[in-house]
């Protein structure tokens, strides 16, 4: 028993100890190891919010979309449908940027500074380019979203004249 009391007082408090940085493997969450599980994270909502998962419409970017173009409703009714489109195509940006992001996390060994608007401008790039092409699908009723509106407020936006302009 005197010998676990010796031990004890001869102990130094957690924030004496130093960790040997020759031996990485000393700390199993060092900053490389954290960096990457978060870097894991943002490409996983990432994904869940970005255009290359197939199923994500249904369940993530249209209603957020939806939720968007309702708040923009609240200024004015006719802010619902652009709203509607802004909000879907923010929710791709901000799931391509934070992949981009999150990879970049994950794969350097070193963090590096980040060109934040590198990130940005490419996440708005790839998105609007998608979101283009959603549009299009539904102009052209190749895509049918008449389910997410009820039938006394339905979506048309094949009536809306592109050569009036």
């Amino acid at each position: 028993m005197a010998q676990l009391e010796d031990a004890m007082t001869d102990a130094k408090p957690a924030s004496e100890i130093e960790l040997s940085p020759a031996d990485p493997g000393a700390n199993p969450v060092n900053g490389f190891t954290l960096r990457r599980l978060k870097g894991g994270f943002l490409i996983g909502l990432g994904y869940l919010l970005s255009p290359l998962c197939w199923w994500n419409d249904l369940v993530f970017n249209l209603p957020i979309a939806y939720c968007f173009g309702y708040v923009c409703s609240w200024v004015s009714a006719d802010f619902f449908l652009p709203g509607t489109i802004a909000g879907y195509w923010l929710s791709n940006v901000i799931g391509i940027v934070l992949m981009q992001v999150g990879v970049v996390d994950v794969v350097q060994k070193q963090p590096r500074d980040r060109s934040l608007k590198k990130d940005i401008v490419m996440g708005i790039v790839t998105s609007t380019l998608y979101t283009v092409l959603v549009l299009g699908l539904v102009y052209f009723k190749i895509l049918d979203v008449s389910f997410l509106f009820p039938a006394d407020a339905s979506l048309d936006i094949s009536s809306i004249d592109l050569t009036s302009r």
